[in-house]
């Protein structure tokens, strides 16, 4: 999809691609409305044995400030969900979607994935040896996942047990 198209076809265009590369759902959203918050990023350093080792995570991953910042220069984002199965798979979605809407012309195109960066057994924290792949988290990026998805009508509950289905999801800034 060309820069130039209406905002509305090009949304309709990259939901279309994300479901294509696949995710369950995507939706076109303003990241004005991506909800950032503090205490996301402290859950993950309190509460993620991944903290700290992973270029993708945090203290390595942008802060809520750096992200609000980021956010605030978009006039437009993918929000890409994946209901059940492996969260991993977002993590391939989005870079894909990325690279696609890069490629289109949109040359500030930039992905959020979600949970831990699944590439490496243990990262190289020097230097990323997956650099195309790997993308920060949502959370780990100071990103409210429940806030925002709720916000788009996405489903997303607390997973009490195992029993209970997750949702996961991502996001890819465009424009």
């Amino acid at each position: 999809m060309k820069i130039g198209a209406s905002k509305q076809q090009e949304a309709q265009h990259w939901e279309e691609a994300a479901r294509r590369l696949g995710a369950a759902d995507a939706r076109a959203i303003d990241p004005s409305t991506v909800v950032t918050a503090h205490w996301v990023r402290l859950k993950c350093q309190y509460g993620c044995g991944g903290y700290g080792r992973r270029l993708t995570c945090p203290p390595h991953s942008p802060t809520p400030e750096q992200t609000r910042a980021m956010l605030d220069e978009y006039e437009m984002a993918i929000l890409v969900h994946s209901p059940g199965g492996e969260w991993t798979a977002i993590d391939q979605v989005v870079p894909a979607l990325e690279r696609e809407i890069f490629l289109a012309g949109n040359y500030k195109a930039f992905a959020f994935g979600c949970g831990p960066c699944p590439h490496c057994d243990e990262c190289n924290l020097q230097s990323c040896v997956h650099p195309r792949e790997a993308r920060p988290s949502m959370e780990a990026s100071g990103i409210d996942v429940y806030a925002t998805a709720r916000k788009h009508g996405f489903p997303i509950e607390v997973m009490r047990d195992r029993a209970c289905t997750p949702n996961y999801y991502g996001l890819v800034l465009i424009r």
